[in-house]
Formats: C-alpha cells, structure tokens, sequence
C-alpha cells in the first residue's frame, strides 16, 4: 500500500530556522496546504492573459530554452523508443514569447514548456513580490511555466520546495533506496540534467522491469491545487504530472545541509570511477569501509578516543577542510 505524506500547517513556519526544525530535519516529503495562496502571483494566475501581462511587468527580455513537442505527445515529455533522441525539441526564444504561446486562448496546437528559470535573472523583482516568509535566505526561486505535461520521474541533488501557483499537479514519490528498483536511464544521457525513472514511465506489467512493483508499493502520491507547497529532500524520487490548461510552478533549491565545498554526487561519481569496476569481494570490503567511515551507523569512528585525538576526523570546518586538502593532494599524485 501507498505511504501518505506528512501534511503541516502554513501558520506553524514563521521563520527559515522553524522551517529547518520542523520539516527539513526529518529528511521526509512534506505538505505545505495554502503556503502561497494570497500571493499576487497566484491571484493573476487565475486568468492566462493578467498572468502574461503581470510576467511582462518584470521580464528582462532574455531568451529561454523551451520544450516544444507536437500536441500528439500530450505534454509527456520523454525520450524516444531507442533512448537516442527525445520526442520533443529544444527552442530558444523570448520568455514574452514562451507564455503568449502558453497562455493562449483555445485549443493548444503544441505542447511548450519552459522551467528551471532563475527569477533574479529573467523576472527581477517578483520574488519580492512574492516572498516566502520560511524560505532559507539568499535562495532565489525559479519559475516554471507550461501547458498540461509529464515530467519524468527523477531525483534532485537539491533540497527543494516546490509551490502550485496555476494549475494542479500530482507528484508520485519514491524513497532514495528505491533506486534499483526504479531502473534508472542514462547519466549522461538526460532530457534536463538528472536521469530517469525508465520503470516509473513505463506502461504497468512492463516485463523489462520485473523489480518496479516493489518500489511502486512504496510510492507517495500527493495532489497539489493552486496555493499549495510540497517539501522534497534531495534524492527523493518524483514524477510531476500538470494537468490544467495553464500551469505555473514556483520552486526553491538550496542544499538545507551543507558540509564544505564539495557536493555528494562528485564524491560517488569518483568512487564510481575508482571502485565500481574491482571485483565483488573487494567491493564489500570498500563498501565496509564506506559503512564505518561515511555512513557510521555505530556512531563515530573514533568515539572510543578522546576528542583531541580525533585529528581530521574531528568535529569543525577546519578538519573537513584538511581531509578534502590531502585527498587533493592524493588526486594530484602528491
């Protein structure tokens, strides 16, 4: 049976330190009811032409990357049957452009999405406009517009807050862990930066993915209205079906944890490259390694020494800074 997700009230996130406290902590997907109903955005959103005209009132007049695909796609974006190419093109033109071709009246002759657009960019000023009172600071949203499509299922390295501004969506959610039963596509090979869900794309019963039923009996799903928010961890599994006519999503990305310059997937990337490849029983032992030092689900590796003799692998900036310098060092062949 489906999991359900966590649901919290507006009112109870005042501030960007509640909001860490309450929701990003706990590491899970969390529902966010009304978070951004009365913003002016919102409210503009409610007609296609007040939110073209409201879009110009802070557009810098830089071109965007579009999705265009023929109305035969129905929005569902994807690749082709041989994963070589996909079933849509790439159009740069005006973002003005982009949403009259959005927003226009009657009966859609093409499917056209742009996304992933920093708003400090290409609409300065309408995050202040629209201001997220328990958003973390410094963190500038992103907009994305389009007409009723399929995003395929795919993880972020990101924390992200993802809030309905026009339209409703359904995001379909999946675990971290569920990764090998989710038979996921190419790393190098995407549709917009992340790989894909193949499984979760895939018509039920699919022989090729013998696996998916175990992760889809773990799935969260949650329907999202206008003014509504869903809280996603990094990782976290998603595929984000936008079934109005017009559809219009706001989106934070921020990592809510930070440790030092280096980014998580870098370091699997090299231990891919380094490891991946040696032979199983070397593997365990790498992967025994990874356990106690990385992961230290006993704890602290060196909890059975007193503090000051911790060296590197002590609490602090400083230290983290020392390990990344030797593995540099290492890299180099120093």
């Amino acid at each position: 049976m489906s999991e359900e997700a966590i649901a919290i009230d507006r009112t109870d996130l005042t501030d960007p330190a509640t909001f860490r406290r309450l929701v990003a902590e706990p590491c899970r997907p969390v529902v966010i009811r009304g978070a951004v109903a009365d913003w002016p955005i919102a409210r503009a959103a409610e007609d296609g032409q007040a939110l073209a005209g409201y879009l110009a009132r802070f557009d810098a007049g830089h071109p965007v990357e579009a999705f265009v695909g023929d109305a035969a796609i129905a929005g569902r974006y994807s690749y082709t049957d041989d994963l070589a190419g996909f079933n849509f093109r790439r159009e740069r033109m005006p973002l003005g452009d982009a949403v009259a071709r959005i927003t226009r009246p009657g009966e859609a002759h093409e499917s056209v999405y742009a996304g992933s657009l920093p708003t400090e960019i290409f609409l300065p000023g309408l995050a202040a406009d629209n201001p997220l009172p328990f958003a973390p600071a410094g963190v500038s949203p992103r907009l994305w517009i389009g007409h009723a499509s399929t995003i395929a299922c795919h993880y972020d390295m990101l924390d992200n807050i993802a809030c309905v501004v026009a339209g409703r969506r359904r995001f379909t959610l999946y675990p971290p862990d569920a990764i090998g039963n989710l038979y996921v596509g190419p790393i190098d090979h995407t549709m917009a930066g992340q790989p894909v869900a193949l499984a979760a794309e895939a018509e039920p019963g699919d022989l090729r993915y013998s696996r998916f039923p175990r992760a889809a009996a773990r799935a969260i799903t949650v329907d999202l209205g206008p003014g509504d928010a869903l809280y996603m961890p990094k990782l976290w599994w998603h595929r984000v079906e936008a079934s109005g006519t017009l559809n219009l999503l706001v989106n934070y990305w921020w990592d809510a944890f930070p440790v030092g310059p280096d980014q998580p997937f870098v370091t699997m990337l090299l231990a891919m490259s380094a490891i991946a490849a040696r032979p199983a029983a070397e593997r365990a032992a790498w992967a025994a390694w990874f356990e106690h030092y990385v992961f230290r689900p006993d704890g602290h590796p060196l909890a059975h020494l007193p503090e000051e003799r911790h060296g590197v692998l002590g609490e602090g900036p400083e230290n983290s800074g020392m390990l990344r310098a030797q593995a540099m060092r290492m890299l180099r062949g120093g």
